[in-house]
């Protein structure tokens, strides 16, 4: 997938025209914000699972070749075989190596945002292959042409109508109406290409460098369905997912559902260790795990080193103003809200993903209920920095920072230049009181008038009251 982050003015302007966007997307504060605000205030230990989550995530980024060998080793004492991919070209070289092998002509997927960062499934279309996503929000998508809006629901941007005349026209009949209809539509649909799969392809929340295992988190089942039915089970993830212990991976996942969706636990989290053994009843004959890097061992040794924690629960969206006045698709790339305004720029370039790090309040929200405690508002504040040194932003806006720049530089200058503007402003707003339109200010005043400053400057009943 292209990034298209360049357009997000233009994207955003869109999604914020649209009522039904913003109907879906206001579920998000009564789901699942209100449902994290409970999940944390239900456990005492809270606060202390996301300070040892922070030194799991730390100790491995800093012991990451180590941690690697381990899993590579255990991993293959299980019976699994290990591809090492540098890029998207190579994951995607290697899936289709290992679907040729055994003739596969239907492959199953779960959902994997790794695999949407590599572009997999029109690789695997492109060259024969019949790709059928599991997960219900990715399979709701996938029918509708689109890319995932977010992490943990990748549907979260439909309504319900939308989602039964989808149903109605790829499956056939009249649309239904009740919720729980589609789900078993969906299931029911789903049932026989699980059927047919000779490959199924899941990614992995997290990585147990002790056991070798694989552990995936579902509500819906399909990430067993889709490992356990064909014969080759193939897992696409990231050389940061690992954690060292078992011991470790339940402490991020105490943390993971209740981030995401305000759960205890999700309904699926399996831990996958190597192909069927002799004896077994099902699971796989054969097991292959792609480790991806693609950018992130810079990361490593780099100043956007703190985002390797990310444990993708989708909490910081969850909270973000823009990303609940916009949605996913704005932002024009797999990662979207505040992570993916880090990591895009990071995996598709800044100079064509510059816009996304300015998609931001700084409110601080994201950062505040980050499980892993990620400085997300630091690390867009780097991007910025970055694109400004790089004069990737348009002259006008280079212009006003340096110029706000200067003046902030010089206190009494400052002080001089906005009373001074309060002064005028006020002078030219008298009647009416408010300004429809402003020079340098068209972003506020297209959706809400410009109020007249009246009263002394904010820096003046700082001085007058003093600190709090």
């Amino acid at each position: 997938m292209e990034p298209q982050s360049l357009a997000f003015r233009e994207r955003a302007a869109r999604a914020l025209a649209d009522p039904v966007l913003e109907t879906a997307l206001r579920r998000l504060e009564t789901g699942w914000q209100e449902g994290r605000t409970r999940a944390a205030a239900a456990l005492p230990e809270f606060e202390a699972l996301r300070d040892a989550a922070v030194a799991i995530k730390n100790h491995v980024l800093a012991n990451l070749d180590l941690y690697l060998e381990i899993f590579e080793e255990r991993f293959r004492a299980a019976g699994g075989v290990v591809h090492w991919a540098r890029d998207a070209a190579e994951a995607r070289a290697i899936a289709l190596e290992i679907c040729r092998a055994v003739g596969a002509k239907t492959v199953t997927k779960s959902k994997s945002m790794v695999a949407e960062e590599i572009g997999l499934n029109p690789f695997l279309e492109a060259n024969g292959l019949r790709v059928v996503e599991t997960d219900l929000g990715e399979y709701i998508v996938q029918l509708a042409g689109e890319v995932p809006s977010h992490l943990v629901g990748p549907a979260v941007h439909m309504t319900r109508e939308r989602i039964a005349e989808l149903f109605a026209r790829h499956h056939g009949g009249p649309p239904k109406e009740d919720s729980a209809a589609l789900v078993a539509e969906a299931r029911r649909v789903l049932r026989q290409r699980y059927l047919e799969a000779e490959v199924g392809i899941t990614g992995a929340n997290f990585l147990v460098a002790e056991t070798g295992s694989v552990v995936t988190v579902t509500n819906e089942g399909n990430a067993e369905l889709t490992q356990g039915l064909p014969r080759v089970h193939l897992v696409i993830t990231s050389i940061e997912k690992l954690v060292p212990t078992v011991e470790d991976a339940f402490t991020l996942l105490r943390l993971l559902a209740r981030s995401a969706t305000g759960q205890e636990f999700s309904g699926y989290t399996t831990f996958l260790t190597g192909p069927a053994r002799p004896g077994d009843r099902d699971g796989p004959k054969e097991m292959h795990l792609v480790l991806l890097d693609n950018g992130r061992s810079a990361m490593v040794g780099g100043p956007f080193r703190e985002m390797l924690r990310c444990i993708r629960c989708g909490a910081c969206m969850n909270h973000c103003p823009v990303y609940l006045a916009v949605g996913g698709h704005a932002y024009g790339w797999v990662y979207v809200g505040p992570m993916g305004s880090v990591l895009t720029p990071q995996f598709a370039g800044l100079e064509r993903t510059w816009t996304l790090p300015h998609a931001s309040t700084f409110c601080g929200r994201c950062q505040e209920v980050c499980p892993v405690r990620i400085p997300l508002p630091k690390l867009m504040r780097l991007w910025r920095e970055e694109a400004h040194r790089r004069h990737l932003p348009p002259p006008t806006a280079r212009f006003g920072l340096s110029a706000w720049g200067f003046l902030a530089r010089r206190p009494a200058l400052y002080r001089l230049a906005t009373r001074l503007a309060a002064a005028g402003l006020g002078l030219l707003g008298r009647r009416r009181g408010r300004f429809s339109r402003l020079p340098l200010a068209a972003g506020w005043t297209a959706s809400r008038d410009f109020p007249v400053p009246s009263g002394p400057t904010f820096r003046a009943l700082w001085r007058t009251r003093g600190r709090p």
